[in-house]
């Protein structure tokens, strides 16, 4: 049998730091949540490459005791319960007292902190674990915590970080539910110099919203309030327009007793209420906040504390769901130009205070918010215009969705394969008219053609745009006036990530402030969609990808725009629409079938015909 060995405290602590502290968004979690739990009121948070080389979480709160310092940063040492039997009682974000020598044990750690009591504060140094320095500073009442260099004695973990600005990404995702679950505390998140967002802690959650999201979602948010006392649970919060749907969830956003959760329990109660509201494969904008008793909620499920478990799960899931549709149910949906009693956006406030600032933290909160404005950062995007990463035969491959009208038809693309679509057969074309507003037929020897005219021009436009991409000779048309995108922080992080990638399709853009960018230019062949939800579309779901997957999702995406672009069916075209389509369509490769794998064109011979009629 191997030898049993005894770890030592170093190879302890760095096993327990792997546990909680996975990646900068896991340390500043752990920060801010512990300085929520110590009753700040203002809380400024600032990482500098995404959080991997700096952060900074500075707060009001009330600060931690020399004495009780040393403490702090043992494992398993908190403030926040005394026994097993407080588990079942949490009120605080965190409880388990691993998070501070967890950091402590793959960073270097400074803290500056003091209590209200004491008249000095306390500058304490952790590298890897180790103490280095203590002793005494002036300071205000607080704490600051900075971590520097995370990983820089675990170089195999540091190595499976992502890029800088994925990982910033992460962090401003953390920063936004943060925000979004105590509207009565300002925070303010600072990203490689730049102020991302900065609110006001006046407990106006849709002031937060305005703030992270702008004024297009802002405007668009309803209020819905509910309570069952016999379940114990209170519901408020706002759900947006079924307007402002999305193609995935991350706009909707689960708080319970103030804690940010993902739970299914929720989640199909949403999208049960939306559910009349909502196409297929469409999801909401939504901020939900629940209140429950103490003893009906289970948080100590994971070690991120995310995932909860909760008790009458059906009763909570169809309470949320009737709630949800009666809020629904009862605004006037029908779109108007102007939208009578509109709410108006927040006002935008100035000198927001930082922590330490008591005495302007209580005139602020004074002070009519209507009176105060703020100077709004401004951003610009970095980089050139980049070289094409992938091939086109690479996109295209990401479109082949083979079924079985590609195979039923095979048999029928063999007849008139370079036969048909060819300049010898072109003048042998006998245009019989339109059907059904939809169908041209075409007779040419013994063969009568049908030709679908919404998926023969969608091919058309797609291999165009194609085309273009392959030879770099995308043309854009402009818009005038340009287009104002309000982008959140994760679609602004998304956006700076994949700059080149929408140049490269023929999307322009300039950062005008404010998380607002100005859509000057789409490709040619989609100008007159909706530019602004495709742009928001393709935002959406580029959260996850890179690399190949991201060009192939912006080419699935401009192949369903070319769909929405193309002549739809119940159109009558003339016969020289229709002459000219044919021309374009003999132009392509593979003009059989859309971009979605439907056919383009069916055939009949004239022997099937004559079957049909019993003559042969």
């Amino acid at each position: 049998m191997t030898e049993i060995n005894l770890l030592d405290q170093h190879t302890i602590d760095q096993i327990a730091a792997g546990e909680v502290v996975s990646r900068p968004v896991s340390v500043v979690k752990e920060l801010v949540e512990n300085a929520i739990d110590a009753g700040a009121l203002t809380i400024t948070v600032e990482i500098k490459e995404g959080g991997i080389s700096f952060i900074r979480v500075t707060d009001d709160g009330q600060g931690i005791e020399k004495e009780q310092l040393k403490k702090a940063f043992l494992r398993h040492a908190t403030s926040k319960i005394r026994g097993a039997v407080d588990l079942t009682n949490i009120l605080s974000l965190g409880f388990r007292g691993e998070a501070l020598s967890s950091i402590a044990a793959v960073s270097r750690v400074e803290v500056i902190t003091k209590t209200s009591k004491n008249l000095t504060g306390v500058h304490y140094v952790l590298t890897a674990g180790e103490e280095t320095e203590l002793n005494e500073i002036g300071a205000p009442n607080g704490s600051t915590f900075l971590v520097k260099n995370l990983f820089f004695n675990v170089p195999v973990r540091r190595k499976f970080l992502k890029q800088p600005p994925t990982e910033g990404s992460y962090v401003t995702d953390l920063m936004e539910r943060l925000a979004l679950s105590r509207p009565d505390i300002s925070f303010k998140y600072i990203n490689n110099g730049l102020t991302r967002f900065h609110t006001s802690g006046h407990n106006d959650l849709r002031e937060v919203i305005y703030r992270l999201f702008g004024k297009d979602i802002a405007d668009n948010i309803i209020p819905i309030e509910a309570a069952n006392p016999e379940l114990g649970i209170r519901l408020s919060g706002f759900l947006g327009l079924p307007t402002l749907n999305r193609s995935n969830r991350n706009f909707e956003f689960f708080f319970i007793n103030g804690r940010y959760v993902t739970s299914d329990v929720l989640k199909i109660g949403l999208e049960d209420g939306y559910h009349p509201y909502l196409m297929h494969h469409k999801f909401p904008f939504t901020v939900l906040r629940l209140t429950v008793k103490a003893g009906k909620i289970d948080v100590n499920v994971h070690p991120e504390k995310m995932e909860v478990r909760l008790t009458d799960e059906k009763e909570i899931t169809k309470f949320i769901a009737e709630n949800v549709k009666k809020t629904l149910d009862e605004y006037e949906h029908i779109v108007s130009t102007e939208r009578v009693n509109k709410p108006k956006s927040p006002p935008v406030l100035k000198g927001t205070p930082e922590p330490f600032e008591a005495e302007r933290i209580l005139r602020l909160k004074s002070t009519p918010q209507d009176l105060v404005v703020r100077e709004e950062p401004v951003y610009k995007l970095q980089g050139k215009k980049s070289k094409m990463q992938e091939k086109t035969q690479v996109l295209q491959e990401s479109l082949q969705d083979i079924d079985f009208t590609r195979l039923y038809f095979t048999e029928q693309l063999n007849v008139f394969e370079d036969k048909f679509l060819s300049d010898n057969a072109r003048d042998k074309y006998q245009i019989l008219g339109q059907l059904f507003n939809t169908y041209w037929l075409v007779a040419i020897d013994e063969k009568l053609v049908f030709i679908d005219q919404h998926a023969a021009h969608e091919k058309v436009k797609f291999e165009n745009i194609l085309r273009e991409f392959e030879n770099k000779t995308i043309n854009s048309q402009q818009l005038n006036p340009p287009l104002v995108l309000e982008l959140s922080n994760k679609e602004e992080d998304i956006l700076r990530i994949h700059h080149d990638v929408f140049i490269d399709f023929g999307f322009e853009f300039d950062d005008i402030g404010d998380s607002s960018y100005a859509l000057r230019a789409v490709p040619a062949d989609l100008f007159g969609l909706s530019e602004k939800g495709l742009f928001h579309e393709i935002l959406d779901e580029l959260s996850e990808l890179s690399g190949k997957e991201v060009y192939d999702l912006v080419t699935r995406k401009v192949a369903s725009a070319a769909c929405k672009a193309s002549v739809k069916a119940n159109k009558s075209l003339s016969l020289e629409e229709f002459s000219a389509l044919i021309d374009q369509l003999m132009g392509l490769e593979n003009p059989y079938f859309c971009p979605h794998g439907r056919p383009t064109m069916v055939t009949m011979s004239k022997r099937e015909i004559e079957k049909k009629f019993k003559r042969v």
